[in-house]
């Protein structure tokens, strides 16, 4: 199955952002152990590059890995470099488009409004991010005229509206601190009640 086809199929993106570095196994792990089959490591974290590899090293294909806030051509190549399969950015950047496309590797621009979302997808995004998610609502107003366009809504996600976005039309979710808040101190506990927390998003969005 192609890394477009798994995102597709398991539509949940857990992001991981300012974790400390030497955590993010343990929460990698976590969050697989609850049904989560992908993940997002964004590249304003703390050592990004290390981390990809360091989970890409040890799950290996159990986990999809990506690269998140990509937003130049040089953070992209580094990314599938270090064993990212995808790239997601708050913005559309063509040149960043093109480069994911080159390396072989799926591209997850965001953009917001009809125009921006239509103009990513003409120039080559795989999904389109729609960022931030204001509303299943709005979701359900871009959807309507652009059902060609697969939208995958982050920033704003949470358990209680996650249905909702998929019923609205959503192929995909980007989930961050809803799901995986880094803020916490990552004890026994806090990883035990993450992979109850992830076992409860994947039960909602497959039911």
């Amino acid at each position: 199955m192609s890394i477009l086809s798994q995102i597709l199929a398991h539509k949940i993106i857990a992001i991981i952002r300012g974790a400390n570095p030497d955590d993010v196994i343990k929460i990698a792990e976590a969050l697989y152990a609850g049904g989560i089959r992908i993940l997002e490591i964004t590249m304003n974290s703390a050592d990004p590059l290390d981390v990809i590899k360091e989970v890409k090293d040890k799950m290996g294909d159990r986990m999809i890995l990506g690269a998140g806030t990509v937003l130049d051509v040089e953070s992209a190549r580094k990314a599938v470099e270090a064993g990212a399969s995808f790239l997601l950015s708050p913005i559309v950047d063509l040149e960043v488009i093109h480069t994911a496309k080159n390396l072989g590797v799926i591209n997850i621009p965001g953009a917001y409004t009809a125009t921006e979302i239509y103009h990513a997808y003409k120039n080559g995004a795989d999904i389109v991010k729609v960022f931030p998610a204001t509303s299943p609502s709005y979701l359900k107003d871009i959807a309507g005229p652009l059902p060609q366009i697969p939208l995958l809504p982050t920033g704003g996600v949470t358990l209680e509206n996650i249905k909702a976005f998929k019923n609205a039309g959503a192929v995909g979710f980007g989930v961050g601190s809803s799901l995986v808040n880094t803020k916490e101190e990552i004890t026994e506990e806090y990883l035990l009640q993450l992979t109850a927390k992830a076992q409860n998003f994947v039960k909602t969005v497959q039911s």
